[in-house]
């Protein structure tokens, strides 16, 4: 608008020339088209969301690795599985967890592989489930010894993992909320 004005102002007066001048103009006009593309491209970018939403992870399994009765630790793998049911190809680079016995925490623990670039990583096309290991480390305290020598005398317990997951596409990456049980 005050363009608009100054140039008004200038045509009263008689004077024909512009207050901003051509090539000035044209710069003007390439770089708010270049705000535009770049507005067009995270508009494009937030479409995915949908589909990162249409994931699922479960809990598979949860198997003892290694008991070590000398510093009173057990090892144990945690199998996940993923389950991608959006059109979008995505990976996975991060899930961090807390795994409960019969209702008692027993810890928590993470998987990474972000460092990993995207094109190392496992993907998960259309459909596909694709099973993830997880490792967590049980020391043995006051509080969880009853379920500690359970886990070590291979009794069947009700096992349950909440947490979130990191779910990626090339052009974006969204945080999800899992809590699942076998």
């Amino acid at each position: 608008m005050w363009i608009l004005a100054k140039f008004f102002s200038c045509m009263k007066k008689g004077k024909n020339r512009l207050f901003i001048k051509p090539t000035k103009m044209i710069i003007y006009v390439a770089i708010g088209a270049l705000f535009a593309f770049l507005g067009g491209i995270i508009y494009y970018s937030t479409l995915d969301f949908p589909e990162l939403e249409k994931s699922e992870l479960e809990l598979l399994s949860v198997d003892v690795v290694e008991i070590d009765s000398i510093e009173n630790r057990i090892f144990l793998k945690v199998m996940f599985g993923i389950t991608n049911s959006g059109e979008r190809t995505v990976t996975v680079p991060e899930i961090s967890f807390e795994l409960f016995a019969n209702g008692r925490s027993l810890g928590s623990s993470s998987y990474s592989i972000s460092d990993i670039p995207m094109t190392g990583r496992v993907l998960l096309t259309s459909g596909l489930q694709v099973s993830i290991p997880g490792e967590i480390t049980i020391n043995l305290t006051d509080n969880n010894k009853d379920i500690y020598e359970a886990i070590a005398a291979g009794e069947s317990l009700d096992y349950r993992v909440t947490g979130q997951y990191t779910i990626e596409t090339a052009w974006q990456l969204l945080d999800l909320q899992f809590d699942s049980s076998i």
